[in-house]
């Protein structure tokens, strides 16, 4: 048996930043991540200026600047059949200093907090290990078990233990914490295709033809999101890889004469879901990021979210973690400061879910034939403080939490 003070469960984005800050503010922290590495493909590698922010806070600017990335600046939509360029969203029109969504590899990104944690004394991760049942006595939760790659077994006892892994995290079973799941319309498609120097640049989005899809630079390649109807994958997945991308080229005319997808091995499913636990925590225990609110990626806030959820807990639970007194209104406390965020977020995405994606699926929605853009779009682009909506939405949420200052170099 062994013990900690925070036993985090989870090394994405949300576990290895709340151990970081907690470690730097005095708080002996576990992080048990079950793979070996953080090699992921297709995972989400936004960075959002609020997580800029973050790092510039904790010292860590420079060394982020030192990874390679690709700094999103705007969102463009064609329009028409000539395919004119609308910016929805330029992010340089915002007076801050991180005016732009940083593309990072996730990988890269988690490497450098996982470095920079194990220069903290009160900071251990350990990879290859598996979080595989609470530990649940009187009433409450002490930590967890755990089984290594290797096949050893074992337990670490905890004050609080924080779920951070994700949507498929097995504490969501719990029934005291009270899932509740929102239908969705699609599911999403991600794969790569090649990009020259004279493509156009930022996040591209395509709706036309009953096709609704988006396009992230990142640099020599576009990552592709490619929005499909819930359920319909499989069947697409019937026709030649040469017709799907005989496809791409029709609706993007400058991918002609390039190698675009080779087989549908390629092409990797995304089932979206949308839901979240009507309570967050349970005594020795809180879930945050998707394993408590599971988000859509349409906006592809879902990091910048869950970044956040750990930044409110470093800030309600360190001090008490760190002199021995928590309580479970301190653990309550997150989720007071985070829901109201998380359903607004949310309540927002099922908006363009039914006003945007289905229809745009069933084909009701189409830039391809529009010669005139909707009065909504029309607005954003003729009245100056609208332009700055979008991407100030997008590029920092509803709310910016603030790290612990005993966390701040």
């Amino acid at each position: 048996m062994e013990r900690t003070t925070c036993c985090i469960v989870g090394g994405g984005p949300a576990g290895m930043v709340l151990g970081l800050l907690l470690a730097r503010a005095g708080v002996e922290v576990t992080v048990l991540e079950k793979h070996n590495d953080f090699l992921r493909d297709f995972r989400g590698d936004t960075v959002h200026p609020t997580t800029l922010h973050l790092l510039d806070d904790l010292g860590l600017a420079e060394r982020l600047n030192e990874l390679p990335q690709r700094r999103l600046n705007r969102v463009s939509v064609p329009i028409g059949e000539s395919g004119e360029l609308f910016t929805f969203g330029d992010f340089s029109q915002l007076k801050m200093k991180y005016n732009y969504i940083a593309m990072v590899p996730q990988w890269d990104f988690l490497d450098l907090l996982a470095d920079v944690g194990k220069q903290e004394p009160c900071f251990e991760l350990r990879m290859d290990t598996e979080a595989t049942e609470l530990i649940r006595e009187g009433g409450r939760v002490n930590g967890v078990r755990y089984r290594t790659a290797g096949g050893s077994t074992g337990e670490i006892r905890a004050t609080i233990t924080v779920a951070c892994d994700g949507r498929k995290s097995f504490v969501r079973t719990m029934p005291e914490l009270g899932l509740r799941d929102f239908p969705t319309p699609m599911d999403v498609r991600w794969f790569r295709v090649p990009r020259h120097p004279d493509d156009p640049v930022g996040a591209i989005g395509l709706i036309r033809e009953r096709t609704f899809m988006a396009l992230l630079d990142r640099g020599d390649y576009f990552q592709v999101a490619a929005i499909i109807a819930k359920g319909t994958d499989a069947q697409g997945r019937n026709r030649p890889i040469e017709e799907f991308n005989a496809e791409l080229v029709r609706r993007l005319p400058w991918l002609a004469g390039r190698e675009l997808v080779a087989s549908w091995d390629d092409v990797k499913l995304l089932h979206v879901t949308l839901d979240r636990l009507r309570k967050w925590h349970v005594p020795g225990l809180l879930c945050i990021g998707d394993a408590a609110h599971a988000m859509s990626p349409v906006g592809g806030i879902g990091i910048n979210l869950a970044v956040q959820d750990a930044v409110a807990a470093a800030r309600y639970l360190a001090e008490p973690l760190r002199e021995g007194r928590l309580e479970r209104k301190h653990v309550a406390a997150v989720q007071r400061r985070r829901w109201p965020t998380t359903v607004l977020i949310q309540r927002l995405q099922r908006v363009i879910h039914d006003n945007v994606v289905a229809p745009a699926l069933r084909g009701e929605i189409d830039f391809g034939n529009t010669a005139r853009l909707p009065l909504p779009l029309r607005a954003v682009s003729n009245v100056p403080w609208l332009r700055k909506i979008p991407p100030y939405v997008l590029a920092y949420g509803a709310v910016r939490e603030r790290p612990p200052k005993a966390a701040l170099r």
